[in-house]
């Protein structure tokens, strides 16, 4: 499934938590229908209880809840008007909590999605009929109106006509980008001398239609457990963006998540606009590939579960369900229907359920030989690590910090001075791993502390010796949250890195404890499907005192990331716990080098990246992006939109072709002065380091083509690096230059 941006913040923002907890196997698929009015209860109590705040259930918080609600079901403001909302309120504002509290949870759940979907499928019908009027001609797109790209933080609409504007505001965008879409590709064809591919497209209006059918859809299509689990949501929000309610499917996907490790066929679906699923990707050496029925571009239309005869039409099904159900138990086939190929010939493809190698979630390394300036050969490694991963069931033994202790133990026999640990888009994990890693580069001695709602203060320690006592550098950005604010912070607070990235990471300094409500349910209730609450018990701190919520860990060195453009990071979400600090952790020796040459440093970096004209390139697209966002508004004029591309198409154009000549040129440059090892886990036993090559860097699956990016000319960086990745070696090679 492809995950787009604010799906990945739910994700990294939802994944800092304890080790010591234990679980109960997640029900399959099938189960008879839990006891949600017992479970919303349970729920309800434990939330007051175990959550840091101990806030109670009032008629303030049965307020908030309702908001909370709004805000799930509605985040643009596009299904109920400022009336709608009052009227909301007169009817359950006073009494939300009560319903959970009474044993009514199932009930409210269906209600007030009730409301929401009545409004919605309104809100749809009106947006298919304009499409529909569009079939025969598009509008002119020739005035001066302008439609809002994001309606999240402004005002609601006040009543039916304005909400309507809205709507037709936003069509009218949908069509307008879909035309420049589209002649876009004409000439970028044309240019190329490659055929239209734009030619087996549906008309504009019938396409986006099909966009809407699929909502619709969705909406429909939710079944109890999604309403109590929105509902349950709603209410756990307001307590603070990181506790929540996942029921029983959503359990599992968080277990997968945070082990690395999925049971499934080893495909990457996506949602198409003629309803069905396609195979965007083929995981190597998965279930599927192994099976080899399966083809990359094959659209499924239906799926039989359990491969017993019970088929499932998943036409305009949403993508999370279709997941759901290709998903299953190890060694449980499962039977899609497929169509192939533009004959759109009908076939069933049989592949048995498997675990699912997740490589690219796990740890891995480089280690780079290079040549300075002054001739001296230094070796340097790069540990990517995209969580701290551990497996929650404890079944398959995958802990990170014992994969990043191979990694390291490798890299110190290859006689590495110094290391890049890049922690870019790593949203967190676990605690306890993340413990036992920063003790590998501080030795013994506190690494975190923490502070539940008593005030109740512990200082996290780690015992053992360094593995590695060579310069280091973080890399950070905005999406580096939880678990890796821990480790920036207390390599930054023990002087033993430089930290470096976006202006500060996520702001995520809250612990959670995910418990299954099956343990709280009585004794004689049904335990099936009760799924889990995960809750916020304690916020971490430095050991210098200070905390990592809202504000995140500073970068010692700021270098121009493409996620600095966006409106990132715990400040931003609501219902956010606040900054405070308490007393520095005692027993930790801060070293003062880094202090001392940190201004060298700086100063150094800050004329490369003056220099370096991928990282101008970066900055000139971080205020372009900035002011995009601060704007908030797309032109409908059609004259106008056209040529704001037109100037990005030549902008492009000009990059291309400079990169072009400069990139071969670094590259002869690296063949003389660069040799780069591939260090993955299967590697750390090997008798001698392999070369990167190319093909080492591609992804972990293999992926359909896309004819219309093939279409755009791009030149790869080179040397299987990126511009982060280079001005990162060069600082650390400035530490070990430095006295």
């Amino acid at each position: 499934m492809k995950m787009n941006i604010l799906s990945r913040i739910r994700s990294i923002a939802l994944t800092a938590f304890t080790a010591a907890t234990g679980f109960v196997s997640c029900t399959s698929v099938g189960y008879a229908e839990p006891d949600y009015d017992t479970i919303g209860k349970q729920f309800a109590l434990v939330l007051q209880n175990a959550h840091y705040s101990r806030t109670r259930f009032s008629q303030e918080m049965y307020a908030k809840f309702l908001e909370s609600y709004l805000q799930l079901v509605d985040p643009q403001q596009l299904y109920f008007t400022h009336a709608d909302v009052v009227a909301l309120r007169e009817k359950y504002a006073k009494s939300f909590g009560d319903y959970l509290l009474a044993g009514r949870t199932k009930d409210f759940a269906e209600l007030l999605y009730g409301e929401f979907s009545a409004r919605a499928l309104e809100q749809i019908g009106k947006a298919e009929q304009l499409l529909a009027s569009y079939e025969k001609e598009l509008p002119a797109f020739d005035t001066d109106r302008t439609a809002p790209r994001s309606r999240r933080k402004i005002a609601r609409a006040q009543n039916q006509a304005e909400l309507d504007r809205a709507w037709r505001d936003m069509v009218d965008d949908m069509v307008l980008t879909e035309v420049i879409r589209r002649e876009n590709l004409v000439r970028m064809a044309t240019e190329k001398g490659k055929p239209d591919p734009t030619l087996k497209d549906k008309p504009v209006a019938e396409k986006l239609a099909s966009r809407l059918k699929r909502l619709r859809n969705e909406v429909q299509e939710a079944d109890t457990e999604d309403m109590v689990a929105t509902l349950l949501n709603s209410v756990a929000r307001t307590y603070d963006p990181h506790s929540d309610y996942m029921s029983a499917k959503e359990e599992q996907r968080f277990k997968d998540m945070i082990k690395a490790s999925i049971v499934g066929i080893g495909a990457q679906l996506s949602e198409q606009d003629d309803g069905t699923t396609r195979i965007e990707g083929i995981v190597k050496g998965g279930p599927a590939a192994k099976n080899g029925q399966l083809r990359l571009g094959d659209r499924i239309i239906a799926v039989d579960s359990k491969n017993n005869g019970e088929w499932v039409d998943i036409m305009y099904m949403s993508i999370d369900k279709v997941v759901d159900l290709v998903r299953g138990q190890k060694g449980v086939p499962v039977k899609l229907r497929v169509l192939t190929g533009e004959s759109a010939e009908e076939r069933e493809v049989v592949i048995v359920r498997d675990e699912v190698p997740m490589s690219e979630s796990l740890a891995s390394a480089k280690i780079v030989e290079m040549k300075t300036p002054e001739g001296k050969t230094r070796r340097v490694g790069i540990l990517t690590l995209p969580s701290f991963y551990m497996d929650l069931d404890a079944t398959s033994g995958v802990r990170c910090a014992a994969d990043v202790k191979k990694l390291m133990m490798r890299m110190k026999k290859e006689n590495v001075e110094g290391l890049i640990v890049d922690l870019r888009f790593n949203g967190g994990g676990s605690l306890e791993e993340v413990r036992k890693m920063i003790g590998f580069f501080t030795g013994a001695g506190p690494v975190v502390q923490v502070r539940d709602a008593r005030g109740h203060r512990e200082r996290l320690t780690v015992s053992g010796g360094k593995i590695f006592d060579g310069e280091v550098v973080v890399i950070c950005n905005k999406l580096s949250a939880s678990a890796s604010e821990i480790f920036a912070g207390a390599m930054a607070d023990y002087g033993r890195a430089v930290i470096v990235g976006d202006e500060s990471t996520f702001g995520k300094g809250t612990v959670q404890i995910p418990r299954s409500l099956a343990d709280y349910l009585p004794y004689f209730a049904s335990q099936e499907g009760a799924g889990m609450i995960k809750v916020t018990v304690q916020k971490f701190y430095r050991i210098n005192g200070a905390s990592t919520q809202k504000k995140g860990v500073e970068s010692d060195i700021v270098l121009p990331m493409s996620t600095a453009a966006l409106q990132l990071g715990e400040a931003e979400l609501d219902y956010v716990m606040p900054y405070d600090e308490i007393l520095p952790a005692s027993g930790y020796v801060k070293d003062g080098r880094i202090a001392r040459i940190l201004p060298e440093l700086s100063k150094r970096s800050a004329a490369r990246v003056a220099a370096d004209k991928d990282l101008q390139y970066a900055k000139w697209n971080i205020d372009y992006r900035r002011g995009i966002t601060e704007r908030n508004l797309d032109s409908l004029n059609k004259a106008t939109r056209m040529a704001e591309n037109e100037e990005l198409v030549n902008r492009q154009k000009a990059m291309t072709a400079e990169r072009k000549v400069r990139y071969a040129q670094m590259a002869e440059d690296d063949a003389k002065n660069l040799r780069i090892y591939r260090l993955k886990l299967d590697d750390v036993n090997a008798s001698k380091l392999p070369l990167v090559t190319k093909e080492d860097d591609e992804k972990y699956m293999d992926e359909v083509k896309d004819p219309e990016e093939e279409l755009e000319e791009e030149v790869d960086y080179p040397s299987t690096l990126d511009p982060i990745l280079r001005e990162s070696l060069h600082i650390v090679t400035d530490m070990m230059e430095l006295p």
